[in-house]
């Protein structure tokens, strides 16, 4: 290759060499200018000045709406139904009879017993006469004696019988759908229909195992259902003595009165179970907090620069949290454009 080649060669790497460092240093000195321009206007966030508010913290839970009172009915005996004294989906009477079942069979074995009580008694006095002239033995009086008390249980044990072949209601409620008719032959595993109390219904629900402490005996709960706008109260009074260990959760039952039969047992509740009510709590929009390795941030504005500050939280509602210490009334919280600041960066805050 000549001589003249290889200077060309030379003189074009050189060339470019000079252009690129030539570009450079021009990009380099923009940077400074636009740094320098920036750090004299600041990088332009929204913020709230924040200051003390009520707050009420409370948890959203699920429950279910329970009767007050639900029983099957059943029969103690088996026997034929001779009648029906109830409307399906009616309202029933404590003590109403229900149904009646057959008793020929009982009244007579009734009457047999009632004679065999008669004699055993009247054998029971005759040989008291005879022990009594020493006629007969002890253990014979004792015999006849015994046989006049079996006679008289013969007669308890019928009675008690034939007060079963009326099923009555245990409580005043609304019965259901039957399963049976007139003239169905019934045993105690046949389901006749099924009785509730609505007047009142149970609400039961489950508080996380570290709220557990905040339940109280005849505190006041709100809840929803999902059919209706109306919001209910309802007060505990059970509460389970132990969390479950499964769940890591503790059950608790409260009383809600339902005189307009409103509230269909079986249906699902939205329980809004209250926690704390703080008179002046920081709240801040929750994009204004930043998530780190150990815990949370947020950038508060500090003589014209943004000032990096560890914070813990409490409650929150849909738009908000509850700052419960890193801050005080009056700081100036950056709401927006905070996840590009650094501690220390200059900023124009624009006040919301």
């Amino acid at each position: 290759m000549s001589k003249k080649v290889w200077f060309f060669l030379i003189f074009l790497v050189l060339g470019i060499a000079a252009l690129v460092a030539y570009r450079l240093h021009l990009n380099k000195e923009k940077e400074v200018v636009n740094s320098s321009a920036m750090r004299g206007m600041g990088a332009r966030v929204y913020g709230i000045v924040v200051q003390g508010e009520s707050f009420s913290d409370f948890l959203s839970l699920s429950g279910s709406i329970e009767p007050n009172e639900v029983v099957n009915l059943r029969s103690e005996i088996s026997g034929i139904i001779e009648s029906l004294n109830f409307e399906e989906g009616k309202a029933v009477s404590a003590g109403q009879t229900l149904i009646r079942i057959n008793d020929t069979e009982l009244r007579a074995q009734l009457t047999q017993a009632k004679t065999r009580y008669e004699l055993a008694g009247e054998n029971e006095r005759r040989a008291k006469l005879l022990l009594e002239k020493e006629a007969i033995s002890q253990e014979e009086y004792d015999i006849a004696s015994a046989d006049y008390r079996t006679a008289q249980s013969q007669i308890q044990i019928i009675e008690a019988q034939l007060d079963k072949t009326f099923i009555r209601a245990p409580f005043s409620g609304t019965i259901g759908l039957r399963h049976v008719s007139k003239g169905s032959y019934i045993t105690p595993t046949s389901e006749i229909a099924q009785l509730v109390n609505m007047s009142k219904v149970k609400l039961q629900f489950s508080i996380p195992e570290k709220y557990s402490s905040k339940v109280r005996l005849n505190s006041s709960v709100k809840f929803a259902i999902r059919e209706l706008a109306t919001v209910f109260s309802a007060q505990i009074y059970a509460i389970e003595p132990m969390v479950d260990a499964a769940t890591r959760t503790l059950r608790v039952r409260a009383i809600a009165d339902n005189s307009g039969n409103h509230l269909v047992p079986g249906t699902f509740a939205n329980v809004t179970f209250p926690l704390e009510t703080v008179d002046n709590g920081l709240l801040v929009p929750a994009e204004a907090l930043i998530p780190i390795q150990n815990g949370k941030k947020i950038f508060i504005k500090k003589g014209g620069v943004a000032k990096e500050v560890l914070v813990e939280t409490g409650g929150r509602t849909d738009a908000a949290v509850l700052i419960t210490h890193g801050i005080t009334a009056g700081d100036t919280v950056l709401t927006s454009g905070v996840m590009s600041l650094r501690d220390g960066s200059p900023i124009q805050v624009t006040l919301r």
